[in-house]
């Protein structure tokens, strides 16, 4: 993995909880509409992203096929948020509340989860060779994968920001 997806990893990370880490209870729960999700449900949904992208990954690594698949522009996708994305089932949040010392443990142990998988695989190239269909993007090579996880954090730090907007004018 390079040095450059290490970085945004990282850096996005950092800024999710820079977002999170001071809001109060009340802030981080509150929906500004029954149709959308509170501050907590945006950052389980990240973790169970980050959760079940390293079981794709994983399973794309144990595939045999090697048929170089088209590379898809997946920040010009996932960086759109006038394109609404409807999350799978297996990535839909929990309803009920958190707290933030509990939503930031959640963050950091699915990323550690994912540092430590991704250090297990020795030859970094085959990533690029194999790939896996991703739910809203189709056939995606698996070092894309990798690149979605902090493309698609970046997206719902935005929606992060709207929603503390909408919260704190309720209240």
């Amino acid at each position: 993995m390079n040095k450059l997806v290490n970085e945004n990893l990282y850096e996005t990370r950092n800024n999710l909880v820079k977002e999170i880490a001071l809001l109060s209870e009340v802030q981080l729960n509150s929906k500004p509409d029954m149709n959308m999700w509170s501050i907590a449900q945006v950052c389980h949904h990240l973790v169970l992203v980050e959760e079940a992208s390293i079981k794709a990954i994983a399973w794309g690594l144990k595939e045999n096929d090697r048929t170089q698949k088209e590379r898809k522009n997946v920040q010009f996708i996932l960086l759109d948020r006038t394109k609404k994305i409807k999350a799978p089932k297996i990535v839909e949040p929990n309803v009920e509340s958190f707290e933030v010392p509990q939503i930031i443990d959640l963050l950091n142990d699915s990323r550690k989860k994912l540092m430590a998988f991704l250090s297990t695989i020795e030859d970094k190239s085959i990533l690029e060779e194999k790939s896996v269909k991703h739910p809203a993007l189709g056939e995606l090579p698996l070092d894309q994968w990798i690149e979605q996880i902090y493309l698609h954090e970046q997206r719902h730090i935005e929606q992060i920001k709207e929603i503390k907007l909408l919260v704190d004018t309720k209240h």
